[in-house]
């Protein structure tokens, strides 16, 4: 009788071996041709650049895909008493949903979703949602209903707003607006409105809502097209993606940063550069952990630089996770706020590191 767990074709493999008087592979003696291969620990594609400074590396766990099939991952937020994960599925119009407790993806947590792009969650729970169709900033309230935040600042309707934080202390809403998702319609026509530019309907900006009186502001313009952001973790400095190289020559493919002064901006200068031997990528999402290290989800570029690149506080790149999809944007959730999920492309990835994210969304 054969071997259960080699298997028939896995047998006769191997009596073609011994006849031959070759090595048998360690796959087949051990059924490992049957499923996943095992994993071997470090994962090679964390990578420590400066290992006394990058200790988040856990040698004995490794980058997990969670889910694939999306039409484009982006957005993902962690619900702390929910337990649960959300992001978005732009392309397909909905919001998905993980469940802590045994990892399992919900679809259509919200469809539809107004192809919504970045998520968070305010002070009491609720999801934000910033919705490229509606082209405005969407609250989703307890009891099933909804209500807009905003849909126009200083300077007129919003192009499509993209990412967004809120600040714990005051519960404003600081968000992007650079622009993507206005450029095009969801039939694949351009909009009569962005005929000629690169920029839809206003310029690109950095908008602020005030918690207590919904007034909107604009806060900064400086970034080309500002994307992601996030706060330090004392809340005194907000970094901003800076992506306008997809539409502006004179861009740069960098990290800004801005000192937090009550409901302004000031100072704006480089945190940091996203060029990498001598190759440069686009930043997307970023997010801070308890040691001040920011880390922004990056691609563009292909094998060795998708993925996820962390930055020491002062601007020095210490670590990388490599991804075989570029990372669009990220967050720090589970329980002890210990695990890194990141969207990429068509995927859903998640790994556990040493530290912990400086907030929860």
């Amino acid at each position: 009788m054969a071997d259960p767990i080699i298997g028939r074709r896995s047998l006769g493999a191997l009596a073609g071996a011994l006849a031959a008087g070759a090595a048998i592979p360690a796959q087949a003696q051990r059924g490992y041709d049957r499923g996943a291969a095992p994993a071997r620990y470090p994962d090679a594609d964390i990578v420590a650049i400066d290992p006394k400074r990058f200790t988040a590396k856990l040698g004995n766990t490794t980058i997990r895909r969670l889910g694939t099939g999306y039409g484009w991952a982006e957005g993902p937020a962690w619900h702390a008493t929910g337990r649960f994960l959300i992001w978005s599925d732009i392309p397909n119009d909905e919001c998905l949903r993980l469940v802590e407790e045994d990892q399992s993806v919900h679809r259509r947590f919200r469809s539809p979703s107004g192809f919504s792009n970045g998520n968070t969650f305010d002070r009491e729970g609720r999801q934000i949602a910033f919705r490229h169709f509606h082209r405005d900033v969407l609250r989703y309230e307890p009891d099933g209903s909804t209500t807009v935040l905003a849909a126009r600042g200083p300077d007129g309707a919003f192009n499509a707003p993209n990412d967004g934080v809120v600040h714990p202390q005051d519960g404003a809403i600081w968000f992007t607006d650079p622009g993507y998702g206005a450029l095009m319609n969801y039939e694949g026509q351009r909009v009569p409105e962005a005929a000629s530019s690169p920029r839809p309907f206003i310029k690109e900006a950095i908008y602020r809502i005030d918690a207590q009186t919904g007034q909107v502001a604009k806060v900064a313009d400086q970034p080309f097209k500002p994307n992601g952001l996030c706060f330090s973790p004392d809340y005194r400095r907000l970094y901003v993606a800076d992506s306008g190289k997809s539409h502006y020559d004179e861009a740069k493919n960098i990290i800004w940063m801005f000192d937090v002064d009550g409901a302004r901006l000031t100072n704006p200068r480089t945190f940091c550069d996203m060029e990498l031997n001598g190759k440069s990528g686009f930043g997307d999402g970023l997010r801070c952990d308890e040691q001040g290290n920011v880390w922004v989800g990056a691609g563009w570029v292909g094998d060795g630089y998708d993925g996820v690149h962390v930055f020491a506080p002062d601007g020095q790149r210490i670590g990388q996770i490599r991804l075989p999809e570029i990372c669009a944007n990220l967050c720090f959730g589970g329980t002890r706020r210990n695990h890194l999920y990141m969207t990429a492309s068509q995927s859903l990835y998640m790994v556990p590191v040493e530290t912990r994210g400086a907030h929860f969304c």
